[in-house]
């Protein structure tokens, strides 16, 4: 397994295959993560470097990420995501990697902030999602909906744009390709 490491600002300590290194805000969920290698997030693979994750200002359901450069002068992406949970709170960021095949940098899967419970899931292109659902043999959400014309440095919360994102259909995509219904919408979701 290829190993990635992420650098905490204050900790600095090395966990298993990441050092996690956070400033955050508990209103955006602003954190500073530093990568040793490039990682895959919907849309693009980010360089090494340091990067600034945070959550849009956007109204209902926080689920859309924005992810800068180290001095947020630059925005390198928009991810649409949904809510995730895990079972321990730790008082660090916590990212968890989809693993690739060798040679491949790894996929961004979740993110959660320090002391949360509940963190996010990234949500990928369906033809990358099914892609990384059979390598990696596990579920990955997906839209069909092209999100890409709402990359702009300028989404604010009540952007169109940042509503249509909210408003994509997401499914989830098996390991043998089948796709299930999980939000109609991402602030509602459907039961089964």
């Amino acid at each position: 397994m290829k190993k990635i490491y992420l650098t905490f600002a204050l900790a600095g300590a090395v966990l298993g295959t990441f050092a996690p290194m956070a400033l955050a805000d508990e209103w955006d969920k602003l954190t500073k993560v530093t990568f040793s290698e490039p990682v895959e997030v919907p849309g693009m693979v980010l360089p090494a470097g340091t990067y600034e994750f945070k959550m849009l200002d956007s109204p209902g359901d926080r689920d859309i990420v924005q992810i800068y450069n180290a001095d947020q002068t630059i925005l390198e992406e928009t991810v649409l995501a949904v809510p995730d949970e895990r079972i321990h709170a730790t008082g660090k960021t916590v990212i968890r990697f989809s693993e690739r095949p060798s040679g491949s940098p790894q996929a961004v899967k979740a993110w959660f902030y320090p002391g949360s419970h509940t963190g996010i899931e990234f949500v990928y292109p369906h033809d990358r999602a099914a892609e990384l659902a059979k390598a990696n043999k596990e579920t990955v959400y997906s839209t069909r909906s092209d999100l890409s014309p709402y990359r702009t440095k300028h989404m604010k919360s009540g952007d169109a744009d940042a509503v249509k994102m909210k408003h994509s259909e997401v499914k989830s995509v098996q390991p043998g390709g089948n796709e299930e219904d999980v939000y109609k919408d991402v602030n509602s979701i459907e039961s089964k």
